[in-house]
């Protein structure tokens, strides 16, 4: 058999093509196109076929159609002289008497990125939006989006939007759908498309033709419609009550957001909502797909901060479950927190205390720090519980409820005593920063109703020098010192070790300037060191649950529905302000004959290309770039240093996160080292419309420190180098942030 991108395979190929017994043949001809189609699809340059493929489009045989019109679709922007050929054959095809045959013609025409389309796209479009056919009107109006976005920042034609609207009562669902998506992008910076009160009133009666797609979509759009009279605004309630029963969890939340907007006045109203919808949202949260839970999830935490005991009397429904992932039994042991009163109190407790000794660290120790926030109110109960788990020697159980501890103490003085009994042989069992660092302050600060707390204080003095973690070297003389306070005498001889160590020793110098400061504050007499560090040692009025304000719903009514409970709304507002620039098409081909020797390299394929922060110069990366390991290895090897830089970087890095946050600017992954690896690489590839290539490679050697950047470049473009770099930067700064 021929090698799969070799020439010998391109002949065959070609030869069978041109056939005429093949030509013949309807089902030999169709899987001779479906022969080329898997070529393409597997990464062979296959475009050297395109006059024959534009041939092939030319048969009576829809599925065949269909395969030449992939085909062109990928192909399109590599030969956009013949393309030409095949501009002319769907032309034709838009007058052909089958509905089929004018839609998929259509769908290819638009879907050709080269210059110029733009002038043949204008009357087959206007034909397809007045066709008889509604396939065909909903590829039409499709279309006229593609083509506005292939038109860049020229003005909109008026007689189009029009046009649009005037569809927006076709008989057709499916049209009236896609009109109101044609026009939105089509009307972007004008604000969108605009629904007045005829409008609104059609796209409500027309809500039961609609499919549950087309329906959370003019919910959606129906928030912009605001009602003119108290009458209005509830016969429009009463039009859209049936559809928070829906069995589609989109429609039900979008209903539900839109009734919580339009009822923004009438917080009974709210009320009886939320009350409705608490079926549809119990049976989210149980959900197969883990997705939809989630959601669900973070949607019932929203409307517990307004309606707090909402769920209660079906707090069972957040039980956790074996098979659930940990993000989601994260999220139940949140809810549960929130739905705990004095009747179903001891059953939550029961249930927290059972996923404290499950196999995964992280949802035992999440689990503990539930029981510790519910310890806010129910302190007795969540006292005795955190004591056992002490009892299992268990150094992440020990870890996190030492923490816990320390928090409660801070927020509840009452348990200070039951704390303080609790504490002794903590020590011998934990290990982490965390950990110690609480401890330590619990030791510094109650210390007095701790017997053995110098001594426990001294163990840690004494192995000081093999001590890994500087916060627990600085939290360990601030405890001291004030332990000094109150138990001078038993403390004085380790205090002085610790600060001779510190000063004259430590290599941290933030551990050291701590010393110092300590030193020279107890030169000034023990009064003056009473008066900096003898601060209150809790303070009971942060963090009660029963004092918390209840937030009212229309501070977080818009954010329903919206990926903002699903990120929290801060972390949300961090995400959308590094979303990238909005998509912008261009069809400039690859003609510079330097680039030909990369064009073998990499397939351009038949996707659009983005460009990325035009504010800073003009750089369009294309994406789904294929680049074997071997190539990229020749390649750098081939090319001089362009541009060196340093990122700051603190954490650990999460590969994952990285190349999904990378693809998104269309800058892919070669190689990258697996998480923890030191020192950690990653290799990435682009390419602009131009060919010019970006070859980059990051290191980091260990994990909170610099991230090294080395790009090179394929071509000397000063500007097209410094937005990539930007980019770059952007990307890789925004994940650094997630990240920490």
């Amino acid at each position: 058999m021929p090698y799969l991108g070799g020439e010998e395979a391109l002949r065959e190929l070609r030869r069978a093509l041109a056939n005429p017994h093949v030509q013949a043949d309807r089902l030999r001809y169709r899987a001779a196109v479906l022969r080329v189609i898997r070529h393409m699809a597997q990464g062979a340059d296959v475009s050297g076929l395109f006059p024959e493929m534009v041939k092939a489009s030319a048969a009576a045989d829809v599925v065949q159609k269909k395969l030449v019109s992939l085909y062109v679709r990928a192909q399109a922007p590599r030969q956009p002289q013949l393309a030409l050929l095949a501009v002319n054959t769907l032309r034709k095809d838009c007058a052909h008497p089958s509905p089929a045959v004018r839609g998929l013609a259509l769908r290819s025409m638009c879907g050709l990125r080269m210059p110029g389309i733009q002038e043949y796209l204008q009357q087959p479009l206007l034909s397809g939006l007045r066709d008889k056919a509604s396939y065909v009107r909903r590829a039409a109006v499709l279309g006229c989006a593609k083509m506005l976005q292939l038109q860049g920042d020229s003005e909109v034609d008026g007689a189009l939007v029009n046009e649009l609207y005037s569809l927006l009562r076709d008989q057709d669902p499916i049209v009236v759908v896609n009109c109101l998506r044609a026009l939105e992008e089509i009307l972007k910076k004008e604000g969108g498309v605009v629904i007045n009160k005829p409008i609104a009133h059609h796209l409500l009666n027309r809500m039961a033709d609609l499919d549950q797609w087309g329906q959370s979509e003019v919910l959606t759009f129906l928030l912009r419609y605001k009602p003119r009279s108290e009458e209005e605004l509830f016969d429009i309630l009463n039009l859209l009550d049936g559809y928070l029963k829906s069995s589609s969890p989109s429609v039900v939340m979008a209903a539900t957001k839109l009734f919580l907007v339009l009822a923004r006045e009438y917080p009974h109203v709210q009320a009886d909502v939320l009350v409705r919808v608490k079926g549809p949202l119990l049976s989210a949260c149980t959900s197969e797909s883990r997705e939809l839970c989630f959601t669900a999830l973070c949607h019932v935490r929203q409307i517990l901060g307004s309606l707090p005991g909402h769920f209660s009397s079906h707090y069972k429904k957040f039980f956790c479950s074996y098979s659930e992932p940990h993000y989601i039994k994260c999220q139940k042991m949140e809810v549960l927190c929130e739905l705990v009163n004095d009747e179903n109190v001891q059953q939550v407790l029961e249930e927290l205390k059972g996923y404290c000794t499950d196999v995964s660290v992280e949802l035992a120790q999440g689990a503990i720090f539930a029981i510790g926030n519910i310890a806010r109110t129910y302190t007795e109960q969540c006292v005795g519980i955190l004591t056992e788990l002490l009892g299992l020697q268990q150094e992440h159980i020990t870890s996190a409820v030492v923490q816990a501890f320390r928090d409660l103490v801070w927020l509840c003085p009452q348990c200070t005593d039951a704390v303080c009994q609790a504490l002794p042989s903590c020590e011998d069992t934990i290990q982490d920063s965390e950990g110690k660092q609480a401890l330590i302050w619990l030791l510094g600060t109650h210390g007095e109703k701790v017997p053995n707390a110098p001594y426990v204080l001294e163990d840690f003095v004494e192995n000081v020098k093999s001590e890994m973690f500087p916060a627990v070297k600085m939290e360990l003389l601030t405890a001291l010192v004030r332990l000094f306070l109150s138990r001078p005498a038993e403390c004085q001889d380790m205090l002085g070790r610790l600060l001779y160590y510190s000063i004259e020793e430590e290599m941290d110098m933030a551990v050291r300037d701590r010393g110092l400061f300590y030193y020279r504050l107890l030169q000034s007499g023990v009064e003056e060191v009473k008066r900096v560090l003898c601060s209150p040692k809790s303070d009971p009025s942060l963090g009660l649950l029963e004092d918390q304000t209840e937030r009212s719903v229309n501070t977080w009514a818009s954010e329903f529905n919206t990926l903002a409970p699903v990120y929290g709304r801060e972390r949300w507002a961090l995400v959308t302000a590094h979303q990238p620039a909005e998509p912008s098409y261009t069809c400039s081909p690859c003609t510079d004959s330097r680039n030909r020797h990369t064009e073998s390299l990499i397939s351009e394929g038949n996707k659009e290309v983005l460009k990325v922060h035009p504010d800073t110069g003009s750089l369009t990366l294309i994406p789904d770039v294929y680049l074997t390991a071997e190539q990229f290895e020749k390649t750098w090897l081939s090319l001089d240093m362009s541009c060196h830089l340093s990122l700051p970087w603190c954490g650990t890095v999460h590969p994952d996160t990285i190349q999904t946050a990378l693809h998104v600017v269309h800058i892919h992954t070669i190689a990258m080292s697996k998480a923890g690896v030191q020192p950690w690489k990653a290799y990435l590839s682009a390419q602009d419309d131009t060919g010019c290539l970006f070859l980059t490679e990051l290191l980091l050697e260990m994990a909170d420190s610099e991230m090294q950047v080395s790009v090179k470049q394929s071509e000397a473009k000063p500007e097209a180098l410094q937005t990539f770099v930007s980019a770059l930067r952007t990307v890789m700064g925004t994940v650094a942030g997630l990240g920490s």
